[in-house]
């Protein structure tokens, strides 16, 4: 069903969180899930996504808890403290929404990446630790550490790449941490750092083009 693309209209809302599947059908095995940072939704990763990996496959998926005038993923109490009951649960049903979503539409988890944006690169990190063996590539934009605690998860299958900002004063002082216990846990880590705050960009743009074509030879 790799051929089921919906370039435009609305998210499909048949499984777990709302999603678009952008861009399939054209043979490629690459693929992309984009999760968005807080108060957008999911249509914000996709001019990114495109200028990373124009030939994806892009499924674009939606956080379920609302927030402003767009959404997140999981509840926070403070900016840098997160409700733990809430991630666990919003990160189980993320595992449970990749997997159908994967099986639907023809897509190889072990060649997608899934690509995060503040929250929704928080969300990805919870999902490799707490569900390991569905994220096998992951690239995480300006994130931090959520989980207050880390179960004794094997990431040694896993490939991670960490940006974070130099000016970024709310997530910044918390990257260096997420690397360690990323790296602990057994993940084949590149931590990067650009000029910038946290917002997202050409910078990031162009180094996870890079690190993606790294990820393509390896994996033939």
């Amino acid at each position: 069903m790799i051929g089921a693309s919906v370039e435009n209209g609305p998210p499909m809302l048949d499984l777990a969180f709302p999603y678009r599947l952008l861009g399939a059908g054209g043979g490629g095995r690459e693929c992309l899930f984009l999760l968005h940072g807080s108060g957008v939704d999911e249509t914000s990763m996709v001019a990114l996504a495109r200028r990373m990996a124009p030939d994806a496959a892009l499924v674009a998926v939606r956080g379920r808890i609302p927030q402003e005038d767009g959404f997140r993923w999981f509840e926070r109490i403070t900016p840098t403290r997160f409700d733990q009951e809430s991630i666990r649960v919003e990160t189980a049903a993320f595992a449970a929404f990749a997997t159908e979503a994967a099986a639907r539409h023809g897509l190889d988890l072990g060649h997608a990446t899934f690509l995060g944006y503040s929250n929704g690169a928080n969300l990805i990190s919870s999902l490799m630790l707490l569900h390991p063996g569905i994220v096998r590539n992951a690239a995480l934009l300006r994130p931090m550490p959520v989980l207050d605690k880390a179960p004794a998860t094997d990431l040694a299958e896993t490939r991670t790449l960490i940006i974070a900002g130099a000016a970024d004063e709310t997530y910044g002082p918390f990257a260096p941490a997420l690397v360690t216990l990323l790296s602990r846990h057994g993940t084949e880590i590149d931590a990067r750092i650009v000029p910038s705050g946290h917002e997202i960009g050409d910078p990031d743009a162009a180094i996870i083009r890079h690190w993606l074509a790294g990820s393509a030879v390896l994996r033939r």
